[in-house]
């Protein structure tokens, strides 16, 4: 959304909070230009929260002509409150099998049918995805995670480690992402036990599990969320970029962005198959792929002894062209190709979004 910015007023939609005081949006412009749009709405009143979504969204778009209103959906969900919306374009930005996850609210699966009924181009995030979605939509493009590689390539030259990084010995295996059902929990408690000498880095918030259930060891480190813009710092102190995933439906059809943000940053990776992580790097040797604890050491002990130079080569040369900048501008082009070529019904829609 920050390359979309440079082009068209934006507006990025949060999930709503809830505070002491009457309705109202709050919205709040990023460095990037993107506005950050957060309905704030009242607590513990018994009130339809859709309805009051649908009066806010439908004040802030009022004064843009509908010719000049792109939607950009990032779940099917939002359609309970954007049914009065009529853009002129409408983005389904399908980034996961959200119906997949736990928690997943009913219905998903019956809105997502009436968003691909309804939008005009949809872009999903990995080559699994491509192939579950393909049939159901005639203008699906794949664009996989991109990388924001200057941002992370700090992580080559930065020799300084953040203050609660610092004590923890080396090697060190990091993982940052979101903690939950998709991680498997049982492969990281395992490497903890086999390998006390390593220690584990873990950077993320805990979603939909027990913070209880996670796994507790002197060589296991959970450092809780990061701002964006610090990464680089703690990745720079790492040996091993960790991967843990669980193979389960949530992580069927994923393809982590972390994997080339790894990469960026100079850090050699160790991850469970997922098969967007397999295909294509695992397969081209740019990513270790492990399915077991077992696993995991014999390749985290051969990236420690193996030369850095010609892998860090082949790296440089696969991420030269995964830029937000590119994927943006290939985003836009199928964007401004599409022609109307049949009657749609009224869209429903909300405001612009994409991942950050």
């Amino acid at each position: 959304m920050s390359r979309a910015a440079r082009e068209f007023r934006t507006w990025y939609v949060e999930e709503p909070e809830y505070f002491e005081g009457p309705p109202v949006l709050r919205i709040e412009r990023d460095e990037s230009g993107v506005s950050v749009v957060t309905p704030m709405l009242p607590r513990g009143q018994d009130v339809d929260t859709a309805a009051q979504l649908k009066s806010m969204l439908t004040r802030l778009v009022a004064k843009v002509e509908p010719k000049r209103l792109i939607a950009w959906y990032y779940t099917p969900m939002a359609l309970r409150f954007t049914d009065d919306l009529n853009p002129h374009r409408c983005v389904y930005d399908n980034m996961d099998e959200l119906s997949t996850f736990v928690g997943a609210p009913p219905g998903i699966l019956e809105m997502e049918r009436q968003l691909l009924s309804r939008c005009d181009v949809v872009y999903v995030g990995g080559h699994s995805l491509y192939q579950a979605k393909r049939n159901r939509h005639e203008n699906v493009h794949v664009f996989p995670s991109s990388v924001d590689a200057a941002h992370f390539r700090q992580a080559r030259t930065i020799l300084e480690d953040p203050a609660d990084q610092a004590a923890i010995p080396h090697p060190r295996l990091g993982f940052f992402g979101v903690i939950d059902e998709r991680m498997n929990l049982e492969l990281v408690r395992r490497i903890a036990a086999l390998r006390p000498q390593w220690h584990l880095v873990m950077i993320g918030p805990t979603a939909k599990i027990d913070p209880a259930s996670l796994p507790r060891a002197d060589n296991i480190h959970w450092l809780g969320c990061k701002d964006y813009r610090e990464l680089p710092h703690y990745l720079a102190g790492w040996d091993i970029g960790f991967m843990p995933f669980a193979i389960n439906e949530a992580t069927r059809f994923i393809s982590p962005t972390k994997t080339p943000e790894f990469l960026a940053a100079g850090v050699p990776v160790v991850s469970t198959p997922i098969r967007d992580v397999e295909q294509p790097y695992g397969a081209q040797g740019l990513v270790e792929i492990a399915d077991d604890a077992n696993a995991v050491i014999a390749r985290v002990e051969m990236i420690l002894r193996r030369k850095r130079a010609p892998w860090i080569k082949r790296v440089d040369a696969f991420i030269e062209g995964m830029s937000w900048d590119e994927t943006w501008a290939g985003m836009r082009r199928q964007l401004d190709a599409f022609i109307p070529d049949r009657k749609m019904p009224v869209r429903q829609m909300n405001a612009e979004a994409r991942r950050v």
